[in-house]
């Protein structure tokens, strides 16, 4: 009962915080057809929702990007978070990195307007789950998933712990926008305290048998499921559903791509070199292939930024979706638990009522051979299920106000992200068209110079045959 009473009361400050931070959407939704891990997405990009192509657009297809339009929020942005210098920490017991978090604040809860601390991928895997547990039906957007790299030299290469960085940088400015979680004070706690105060901080926790009681209820909603699930969440599940089969395909085919390109350049880069040798046996040929083996070195640098393009903008963001989509599968769930709570209160309530009005006595009766009074027994017992039955009311009450309160908040989050989502992925394809139509110009122009060097000396060669 106690449990229930915080549990109302957080969810009642949660819905009206959210109600005065949040905008509203009233748009409908869209019919679309630990530390010895690496991540697999890693890249960071800032992307922004698209709007539409300027009428008055150049005619150039470079350009044409170029022109496109993005709208763009009102600057109302207080808290800036930098996520750099990462360190190597070696013990007796273990090896990890850490990381500087620096905040730029302009909000009057902060004591100071800076601040820096340094944090591991612990710290920031205690904030996401404090956060998931204070807001169940919010998106807390992914940390990096984590597995297990057989036969690693060394697990802790540059690679590595810059796909760690740009990861968690993106994760803590994502908690930064948004109008609810940035405000949470476990969040304030992770950018202001230092190491030895949050460590203190994150034992004081609700118990182990408090966590197991939380998992015990949830695994319990989650078997006896949802008797009326809203039409609008049946859809949005179908919705995510789907979203998560085309961006797992995506992601595997952009990453076979991404496999196969790096390849290809690691191909080209020895196919000039044997240009060049043959060009010393060649006399007559010697400078067509020496102008050979220099078109395809610089194609190589062409070629090797796309690919870095490719795999710094476009594979993280459509890996960081398929995340996305497990994050809020996870978050319907969390919703659907709390409704099957509800559910399952309306349900003993009603069987309480049922055992009240039931017109067998014979329970009475057998009370009355164990030498009880039948009429007191009878009265007793109502007056326990009477009891009983008050306080599943007021639990279906306080039930009643969790699960509007969760729908609301899911419902504005939703649509909050699926504008994130959308602006996203624009920013990223047009970013990717972008990058390919400078790629085959630059490629272009190289080869045509070549082509017209060689006709020059081939119309020069045959000006001096005629004479």
């Amino acid at each position: 009962m106690d449990t229930l009473n915080s549990e109302t009361a957080t969810d009642s400050a949660v819905c009206s915080t959210f109600a005065k931070a949040a905008p509203d959407f009233s748009r409908q939704m869209l019919d679309l057809d630990e530390d010895e891990d690496l991540e697999v997405f890693s890249k960071d990009t800032t992307l922004t929702d698209g709007s539409s192509f300027n009428a008055s657009m150049p005619t150039s297809p470079s350009s044409m990007i170029n022109q496109y339009k993005f709208e763009e929020e009102p600057d109302t942005k207080d808290i800036f978070i930098t996520v750099d210098c990462p360190e190597s920490h070696v013990t007796a017991i273990e090896t990890f990195i850490t990381y500087k978090i620096s905040t730029k604040t302009t909000r009057s809860e902060f004591d100071s307007c800076e601040y820096e601390v340094r944090r591991r991928y612990q710290d920031f895997l205690w904030l996401k789950g404090k956060l998931e547990e204070k807001y169940p039906t919010l998106i807390i957007h992914p940390l990096p998933e984590k597995f297990i790299v057989k036969g690693m030299m060394e697990r802790f290469n540059e690679d590595f712990i810059e796909t760690r960085r740009k990861a968690l940088h993106r994760f803590l400015n994502k908690i930064a926008d948004h109008p609810l979680l940035s405000c949470d004070e476990d969040f304030k706690f992770f950018l202001t305290a230092q190491a030895e105060e949050l460590t203190s901080h994150k034992k004081q926790g609700p118990s182990i048998l408090s966590r197991v009681g939380e998992t015990v209820r949830a695994v319990a909603a989650s078997v006896r499921g949802v008797k009326n699930r809203p039409e609008e969440f049946t859809a949005i599940g179908d919705y995510v559903e789907t979203f998560s089969q085309k961006m797992i395909v995506l992601d595997k085919i952009t990453q076979r791509i991404s496999k196969e390109q790096k390849e290809y350049l690691e191909e080209m880069k020895e196919y000039g070199p044997v240009y060049m040798l043959w060009s010393g046996s060649e006399v007559e040929l010697g400078d067509s292939l020496k102008d050979m083996a220099n078109c395809i070195d610089k194609c190589c640098r062409e070629t090797e930024e796309q690919v870095n393009a490719l795999s710094e903008n476009v594979v993280p963001v459509l890996h960081e979706y398929v995340l996305c989509a497990e994050t809020l599968k996870a978050v319907l769930r969390r919703r659907d638990n709390i409704q099957a709570e509800y559910e399952a209160k309306n349900d003993a309530l009603a069987n309480k009522k049922s055992d009240r009005d039931s017109d067998s006595d014979l329970s009475f009766v057998f009370g009355g051979f164990l030498g009880k009074n039948p009429e007191e027994a009878k009265q007793q017992k109502q007056q326990k299920l009477d009891g009983e039955i008050e306080e599943l009311k007021e639990d279906i009450e306080k039930l009643e106000d969790k699960v509007e309160c969760a729908n609301s908040a899911f419902k504005v989050d939703w649509e909050r992200w699926l504008k994130s989502m959308q602006g996203d992925l624009k920013a990223t394809f047009l970013n990717m068209a972008d990058t390919n139509i400078n790629y085959y110009e630059k490629c272009l122009a190289i080869w045509e110079s070549f082509l017209i060097s060689q006709k020059n000396e081939l119309s020069v060669e045959n000006g001096r045959g005629y004479s």
